[in-house]
């Protein structure tokens, strides 16, 4: 009988819950609408799409994912604070003490990297001294890195309308721009996970991957100056950008994360790390999950960069390098995918395929641009 009562709608958990789904519901409407009626006239119809898609996605995700509730609005907030200290004036990044150490791109950008070093470390310390608030204290961080890293892709996109109306664009635009939001969707896509299976000792693993883009952002900052914001090229000025190159790095951080845990996955079958890691089964159900919800957003990706080359270069596929690696990399899920459902694989070789699956994935992400030539040479170091 209790539990019946538990579960009865008008019961007050499940009515609070709804309140709270509710409000924050308006509260994402109400955000879209400010935006529409302060720059609806310089959107066209795709764009509007876009943003409406956004709207119900941002809803959905926040009702099915209750700490996004917080963390959006939160991210959100410390922005719109910063456009406004900016008051239209990109100098004023320079002249207030917010800005310029807090809440300026750059300056949130450098806090989320702090925090996702600071988080790998103190994973490592939870795991090996056995410290569950060693552990909870690396979550923190995570959030708390991921909160900085989304205010200062928010920010960044307010500072190149800044600059020019001409040379505003979504920072997803260069290699720069991309590893941050690789750093942020790979640091999400764990706290949930994290949350969903109680198993924290993940983050050690997890981190290393986000601490290795880190350090690439930070070598690209400081090594060839591409925290300076850019005008967009031709060939990315399109708004298939706004909705292909997300889609992309949804799969990029669930392949990345799967490839880490199937490392963890390996020592904790083997027996090192005793009692610190969570059991190989339960990494094995994280990295199946993680590769299934990865696969089903590169494929979405894929056929959305098939629909730009058609609206850009007039043709589906080319077997560019790009295109043809891209192919490459969903078939090797495919194929993951494949065994473990259809013929029962666990264990050893699915892990493994996992880890290398990562240097065929950074391959198809990096190694293209560096050596190869094509369609897509424009993302190069």
């Amino acid at each position: 009988m209790e539990l019946v009562a538990k579960n009865r709608p008008d019961s007050p958990p499940l009515r609070t819950g709804l309140i709270k789904d509710v409000l924050y519901a308006l509260v994402i409407i109400a955000a879209a609408g400010i935006a529409v009626a302060q720059y609806g006239a310089y959107m066209d119809v795709y764009e509007h799409a876009i943003l409406a898609g956004c709207t119900v996605g941002l809803i959905a995700l926040g009702v099915f994912w209750k700490p996004w509730r917080w963390f959006f609005p939160l991210s959100g907030a410390l922005a719109v604070a910063a456009i406004a200290l900016y008051d239209g004036d990109l100098a004023n990044g320079q002249k207030l003490f917010l800005l310029k150490y807090m809440l300026s791109s750059q300056s949130a950008i450098m806090w989320m990297c702090v925090l996702f070093f600071l988080a790998t470390l103190v994973y490592w310390v939870g795991v090996l001294a056995r410290s569950e608030f060693g552990t909870r204290v690396g979550s923190g961080l995570t959030w708390a890195g991921a909160v900085m890293g989304l205010t200062g892709l928010f920010v960044r996109w307010d500072e190149s309308y800044l600059i020019s109306p001409d040379i505003g664009h979504i920072p997803v635009s260069n290699l720069y721009e991309v590893f941050i939001l690789f750093c942020l969707v790979t640091a999400l896509m764990y706290l949930y996970y994290e949350a969903r299976y109680q198993a924290r000792q993940m983050g050690a693993f997890v981190l290393m991957v986000i601490s290795a883009a880190v350090g690439f952002i930070l070598w690209y900052a400081f090594s060839r100056g591409a925290h300076e914001i850019q005008p967009l090229i031709p060939a990315l000025q399109s708004w298939w950008m706004k909705i292909h190159v997300p889609a992309n790095f949804i799969g990029y951080g669930a392949f990345s994360l799967s490839a880490m845990l199937g490392i963890a996955e390996r020592l904790s079958a083997k027996g090192v790390l005793s009692g610190r890691l969570p059991k190989p089964e339960v990494l094995d159900e994280v990295m199946y999950r993680a590769i299934a919800v990865g696969f089903l957003f590169f494929t979405i990706a894929t056929i959305l960069g098939a629909m730009w080359a058609a609206d850009a270069w007039g043709g589906y596929w080319s077997w560019d390098p790009k295109e043809t690696w891209a192919l490459i990399v969903w078939l090797n899920y495919a194929a993951w995918l494949h065994v473990r459902l259809v013929k029962g694989w666990r264990g050893a070789v699915l892990s493994w395929w996992a880890i290398i699956g990562l240097l065929v994935t950074t391959f198809a992400f990096i190694g293209v641009n560096m050596f190869l030539t094509g369609l897509h040479s424009y993302g190069g170091l």
